[in-house]
This record gives structure tokens, C-alpha cells and sequence, in this order.
């Protein structure tokens, strides 16, 4: 579980009720049922207007991506490749082929196995970005469907205070209710920017971040890949890999191995 989405929304709401409570209001001014409606239920229909059906009901495993911190494992793969890259150095590339079934990762498993069948470097790197663009193009239905209800829910939000004003127009007579019809016109609003800037526009940048991290990872098993292809010395190949992640990070591990 990512504790940050889960501290970060808690953190909000409770930053908005304090601020609800400092200023002298009661939490009864703030809590209008039908705008929820207005805001929630009329954005997911737009939602549901704008995608296929099969995307929307699929918004859980969306979710389940940005509240679940995944582990790429960088640091196993490196080593995973460079020890195959090793191997390959002194057995032959064939060698391989008796250790892919140690290998947990579809995707480098199917890439080792192109190369041990002695594929074409080119058709190998052609059939892995074009998996790994496929991947991405998965995960952009996700980041979009996110983008779009974040955008609609202000939108639904502007067009509930307008119903919530034109009501209180039509009642001008009682000059007691205008106050109070302007308040609950208002609350509309501030539910639909709400939802949107802490809940929903979150996820999509949440999501924009998984999507950022399996493209790094799968592009590192390319990289190795296409190396041990090429009979790349394997320390190289170690460095060429450990560029891709942060300096801290490589800086470790290279401490790491140097001390064993």
C-alpha cells in the first residue's frame, strides 16, 4: 500500500475540515447531498459518455496501480544481466537457455530467449519497444480516464451552482433565503475543485509515476539484452545499466559491490 496517497488524502480532508472549523462555520453549512450528486454522479456519467464501457468498469485496477507501490527490482535486474552476461562470455549464448527458468520477469525472459534462438538484433529491439510501447498505450487508458474526470468534476461543480442560483432567483421574494441559497449554490464548487485537485488529478500524476517507472525498468532489460547480444564486456554492461538509475542509487550499489 503507498502510505503517501493514503497520508496525503487523509491529510487534505483534514486540512480542509480545520480550515472549516477556524473560520467559525459549522460542518452542516458545508454538507449539501445533492451537490455531491451534481459533482460525483454527474461527472461519472460524462465519464462513462466520454469511454468505452469496458474502461470504466476496469477504474479499479486503475486505482489498485496508484495505491500500490510496486517493486521493479532494478537492482536484482542489473545483476540478473550481468551475470548473463558473464555467463554468455564463457559458455556461449546457448548456455542461457538452462537458467530462463529462474527468471521471474516475462518480458526479460522472452527477450533472453529471441537472443539464445540467435534472432536478429534488430528484430529483437523492434519486437521489445514494440511491447514496451503496447504497455505504455495500456497504461495511458488509465492516466486519460483520470485526466478527463479531473477535468469535467470543476466543470459539473460550476454548473450545480448555477442550478443552485438560478433556484435561489427564482425566490427573491423571500429576502431571508438568499443568504443561505447563495451558500449551498457556492458549496457545489467548492466539492467539484475539490474532488478534482485532491482526489482525482493525484491519481493521474500517481499513475503518470507507475507508468514512468515500468518504462524505465523494461528499458534497462532492453539495454541488457541487446548487450549480451553483442558480447558486451560484462562490467561495461554493468556501468551502461547502472546509468539509468539515480546517482544515489548507483552510487550505493557500486559501493556495495566494491566492498565485496
Amino acid at each position: 500500500m503507498d502510505l503517501g496517497t493514503i497520508i496525503g488524502l487523509i491529510l487534505g480532508f483534514v486540512m480542509i475540515l480545520m480550515s472549516v472549523f477556524t473560520s467559525g462555520g459549522s460542518l452542516s453549512s458545508y454538507v449539501d447531498i445533492p451537490s455531491i450528486f451534481m459533482v460525483i454522479g454527474g461527472s461519472f456519467a460524462a465519464l462513462m459518455v466520454a469511454n468505452p464501457l469496458q474502461r470504466v468498469l476496469g477504474m479499479m485496477r486503475y486505482l489498485n496501480h496508484a495505491l500500490n507501490v510496486p517493486n521493479w527490482g532494478e537492482e536484482a535486474i542489473i545483476s540478473t544481466l550481468v551475470n548473463f552476461s558473464e555467463k554468455a562470455r564463457r559458455e556461449g549464448l546457448l548456455a542461457l537457455e538452462d537458467d530462463l527458468e529462474e527468471v521471474d520477469q516475462e518480458f526479460m525472459k522472452k527477450g533472453i530467449q529471441l537472443v539464445v534462438d540467435g534472432t536478429d538484433p534488430e528484430i529483437i529491439k523492434n519486437l521489445l519497444y514494440n511491447e514496451l510501447n503496447q504497455v505504455q498505450e495500456r497504461h495511458q487508458d488509465g492516466i486519460q480516464l483520470f485526466d478527463f474526470w479531473g477535468k469535467v468534476a470543476p466543470a459539473f461543480g460550476m454548473i450545480g451552482t448555477l442550478a443552485g442560483l438560478i433556484a435561489m432567483l427564482a425566490n427573491l421574494n423571500d429576502a431571508d433565503s438568499i443568504g443561505s441559497g447563495m451558500a449551498l449554490a457556492l458549496i457545489t464548487t467548492m466539492y467539484g475543485a475539490i474532488f478534482a485537485n485532491l482526489v482525482l488529478i493525484p491519481i493521474k500524476a500517481k499513475l503518470e509515476d507507475r507508468d514512468k517507472g515500468e518504462t524505465l525498468v523494461k528499458e534497462i532489460m532492453i539495454e541488457g539484452i541487446l548487450s549480451i547480444q553483442s558480447g558486451d564486456n560484462p562490467r561495461i554492461l554493468e556501468v551502461k545499466l547502472l546509468s539509468f538509475l539515480p546517482p544515489l542509487r548507483r552510487e550505493a550499489i557500486m559501493a556495495e559491490s566494491a566492498a565485496e
